[in-house]
């Protein structure tokens, strides 16, 4: 994933500057958006990379030297507009650009229609689990072998750093400039953002402002402290009027506040002072030893200003907590001597006596404020004892490394000073003499040349970076000449067509309209028959170059492998047709103001380095569905969650144990399961003949389950709910998928022989029907049109072969997610979307046909979500399990007397002669 850390040049006048963003690229689209963080589920806005071109300049002289000085780059999207992006390294920079320019090439060269229509439906990219994944194509590139190698030549070897790709979320943001981190022109995104973070933020995050590493708590008083304090009270009571502002926290409870004695604490100043020696133990003294003494000088003064600054602001700010609490305590105390005067009041105690009382109250308070006012002295002066301490311990540790480098220059003079008595001595003074400043000479000549190699391969990076820029756009420009010109050959050949069909459709009108002969002999029945032939008929095969920009509106089986159009019957052809091709409308006139791809890939990328957790972020992700290539993850880890109970408990390889012991030994589920395999969804490529690969992988799981679950067994209905898992998990986690549903999600003998759980769910889809939707429930009843015929099997099999695929794994995101009461939602969403035209229906027979068919006619997935999680709200679970409670015993009660009429029934027949010839059903079926 190519992700990470980009500083963007943003602002405007004093504001401007470079501020750090999470950058992610979205390739469905070709775009890359940039968040304020990894954490932040909105987008601040996104560069379209599929129309930009780029550019950078190559560092200044004095930068290049510094060798790792980031490099700016720039993004010219269409209408002029330039981003200007910096990455914390050149390394990165470099990295950055060929990586866009790459996935640009890559994505300009794919726009053949297969490739965008996978932009609405994304084939998996990088999974590899279960049937869906096997049917991944490879990626359709450009055949360009010139341009391929020229580009190959001109790329440049780089590799990122640790802030760029998913492990960069865990890293903190690069350090920036004083520019403040929020953008004014995306200011409602930027609220939303945060809005959305102090919902999802932790409990350690909503402490009060009072809560300090320190702990307090509440102490109620001792007689003998309210004794001590009522002297107080006559010098608050002067004291009221001008203090009333800050009373407005009193009450009459008498609690003081006192620290908890047990726990060893540090002082504020201690634990300052150690967060100082921490923040710059980074710094050691050895580093004085290197060559750079000056400029490290500078950086530890720098250092240390900051760290006194930021010292001063805490000792402010402790002062005003300190004074906070002062006052606190006050009035705390106030409040107990209004309780404390107010009962001695009522006791009956002299005037004088509380007189007396209040004149002590005022000497108490004043030498309290005194000591106070001293102890604050006592405080600074100690500091400033302790400021000057520091102060010469760190004069000392200067003047100790003076010492120590007056002491090394000292011992180079002396080395020089014999090295220069050696070459007096010598013969070849005045040669020596003459080659010294050549060699002074030479070496600053060789650091000139050094610099200047530096540049020129600077120089030569960037040289090869622009002309592979220019060779790439070159390229792009005639491939999307060439593009153009198909698609307007394209364009004239769909538009000849629509005029030929928009001519029949006008002869048809016509003839309808006017008929002029009879009707065995009118042209209307010629050219409905022709209409007819031309939407049926089967495109031919075409060339490979006429095939790339041939638009496949219509496919032969979907994503899922689900067969899009049957083969069987003319009229339901016509009408899977429409289907499919409004289905296709649907995707393409989708304009999401966010891609759905990259909210998913920024919060998978938050959770590199934590593990995933339910939230409420994560709820809404699900219900809004579940992108393609990221399904198999999700869907194993919901699973995970709702078993681990028993995947604990269980010995190693319980899977396959199972699994072999049904294989050595069948049980007498095995005969159904067989009967069933092929029956399963035969619509769908994955399950058709016997040989497909589903079929061996679907009677694994469900001969396992049989030997798990013996008092079930093999249902009718447990086959679709296998089959729907295998598209997307493998074998082991289908069957606890199956677990899941059938142990965890659905109640006891929902798949029994009696299917007791599926009946009483069926009445409490009947109670919530009435409430939710009570014009359609009068309808059904007016007409005595039993509903539940139709809905029985959606809740059996979680709506498979009941709606569009689409719609069907949407449902199932959320199903596995967030259990059994989203049946419940989406049964009523179904119903409440086509409302409207049931009710129109005006006799049994018809709204009976009607709603055997009417869920396969409801294409939108976003409305029916929309319905579904919030027209239906509130929708407490706790209702759903009273009624279900309720209508258990009904149901257990109904069953009891019908198993008691069996039982007569038996008897009568055994003594009665005439009756021995008849047979019950459960007879009959064995």
């Amino acid at each position: 994933k190519l992700c990470g850390y980009l500083q963007k040049l943003s602002g405007k006048g004093p504001l401007r500057g470079f501020r750090s963003r999470w950058f992610v690229f979205d390739p469905r689209r070709c775009y890359l958006y940039y968040f304020k963080g990894p954490q932040e589920p909105l987008p601040l806005g996104h560069l379209d990379i599929a129309s930009a071109c780029f550019s950078y300049h190559h560092p200044e002289a004095g930068a290049a030297a510094a060798g790792d000085e980031p490099a700016a780059f720039e993004v010219h999207s269409p209408g002029g507009a330039v981003t200007v992006l910096k990455a914390a390294t050149r390394q990165d920079t470099t990295y950055w650009l060929q990586e866009l320019q790459q996935k640009r090439w890559e994505y300009c060269n794919n726009l053949d229609a297969a490739k965008r229509d996978s932009r609405t439906s994304p084939t998996p990219s990088d999974f590899s689990k279960g049937l869906v994944a096997k049917d991944s194509p490879g990626t359709i590139l450009s055949q360009n072998a010139s341009a391929e190698r020229a580009r190959n030549i001109l790329a440049v070897e780089t590799s990122p750093t640790d802030l760029v790709g998913e492990q960069a979320a865990s890293q903190p943001a690069p350090a920036q400039g004083s520019v403040i981190n929020f953008s004014l022109k995306q200011w409602s995104t930027e609220i939303k953002n945060s809005m959305s973070s102090l919902r999802k933020g932790s409990n350690d995050n909503r402490r009060s402002i009072f809560y300090t590493t320190e702990e307090w708590e509440l102490l109620d008083p001792t007689p003998k402290d309210l004794e001590d304090s009522m002297a107080l009270e006559e010098k608050r009571k002067h004291l009221a009027e001008g203090s009333k502002g800050r009373r407005l926290t009193s009450s009459a409870f008498p609690f003081d506040f006192g620290r908890i004695p047990h726990k060893a604490r540090r002082p504020l100043k201690d634990m300052i002072g150690s967060s100082r020696n921490r923040n710059s133990s980074d710094s050691s003294p050895t580093e004085w030893c290197s060559g750079n003494g000056n400029r490290l000088v500078s950086e530890l003064q720098l250092k240390y200003q900051s760290q006194q600054e930021e010292l001063e602001k805490l000792k402010k700010d402790l002062l005003s907590q300190k004074e906070l609490v002062r006052l606190l305590q006050q009035t705390v105390r106030s409040s107990q001597y209004d309780k404390y005067f107010a009962s001695r009041l009522c006791e009956g105690v002299p005037k004088d006596t509380l007189v007396l009382l209040h004149q002590k109250d005022d000497q108490i308070l004043g030498l309290n404020n005194q000591l106070e006012k001293l102890n604050l002295e006592k405080d600074s002066l100690q500091q400033e004892v302790k400021n000057l301490k520091c102060k010469v311990g760190e004069l000392n540790e200067r003047l100790g490394m003076l010492m120590e480098t007056i002491q090394a220059k000292d011992e180079v003079i002396m080395k020089l000073s014999r090295q220069l008595s050696e070459c007096e001595d010598s013969t070849s003074s005045q040669s020596g003499a003459i080659n010294s400043p050549m060699a002074t000479c030479t070496n600053k000549e060789l650091q000139e040349l050094d610099r200047l190699k530096d540049n020129l391969q600077g120089y030569k990076t960037q040289n090869k970076f622009l002309n592979k820029e220019i060779l790439e756009l070159s390229t792009l420009r005639r491939n999307a000449e060439a593009r153009e010109r198909e698609w307007q050959a394209k364009y004239t050949s769909l538009e000849a067509k629509l005029c030929q069909i928009e001519s029949k459709y006008l002869i048809l009108l016509q003839e309808m309209k006017t008929p002029v002969c009879s009707e065995d002999q009118s042209p209307a029945r010629e050219v409905i028959t022709q209409l007819l032939e031309d939407a049926l008929k089967a495109e031919p095969n075409e060339q490979p170059e006429q095939a790339f920009f041939k638009p496949h509106l219509v496919s032969e089986y979907d994503i899922y492998g689900f067969q899009t159009i049957p083969e069987d019957d003319d009229e339901e052809k016509l009408v899977a047709k429409s289907r499919a091709l409004d289905l296709r409308s649907l995707s393409l006139s989708e304009n999401r103001e966010i891609s759905t791809g990259v909210k998913w890939e920024n919060y998978l990328a938050s959770t590199m380095n934590r593990e995933m957790m339910r939230c409420v972020e994560l709820k809404n992700l699900i219900r809004s569905g579940i992108p393609h290539e990221h399904r198999s993850k999700m869907w194993k880890w919901c699973v995970n969650l709702h078993v681990k109970k028993f995947k604990d408990s269980a010995v190693p390889g319980y899977f396959q144990i199972l699994l072999q012991k049904a294989l050595e030994k069948p049980n007498p589920a095995s005969k159904q399961i067989e009967l069933d395999l092929l029956r399963t969804l035969p619509n769908n490529k994955h399950y058709s003949s016997p040989t497909s690969e589903g079929i061996q992988k679907l009677r694994n799981v469900l001969l396992a389950f049989s030997w798990r679950n013996p008092d079930i067994g093999y249902c009718q209905g447990l086959n679709r709910l296998v089959a729907i898992a295998l598209l997307y998990l493998e074998q082991e986690d289908a069957f606890w998928c199956l677990v899941t549903i059938v142990e965890v999600f659905m109640p006891r003998d929902y798949y029994t022989k009696t299917l007791l759980g599926s009946q009483v769910d069926q009445r409490v889809f009947k109670d919530l029907l009435s409430e939710k939707l009570p014009r359609l429930h009068a309808h059904f009843e007016q007409y005595k049109v039993d509903y539940t015929l139709i809905t029985f099997n959606w809740f059996l099999v979680v709506f498979v072969d009941s709606v569009v695929s689409d719609i069907l794994f949407k449902i199932w995101d959320s199903f596995l997610y967030e259990g059994p009461k989203v049946i419940f939602r989406f049964a009523l969403a179904l119903f409440k979307y086509k409302e409207e035209e049931i009710i129109k229906l005006q006799d049994s027979m018809s709204i009976f046909k009607y709603l055997r068919y009417f869920t396969r006619t409801i294409l939108d997935a976003r409305k029916l979500t929309a319905i579904a999680f919030g027209d239906l709200n509130p929708f407490p679970l706790r209702q759903i399990r009273n009624r279900r409670a309720y209508h258990l015993e009904k149901v257990r009660l109904e069953l009891t007397e019908l198993e008691a009429i069996r039982e007569d029934f038996l008897r009568e027949r055994e003594t009665c002669v005439e009756k021995r010839d008849l047979i019950s059903d459960d007879e009959e079926d064995s």
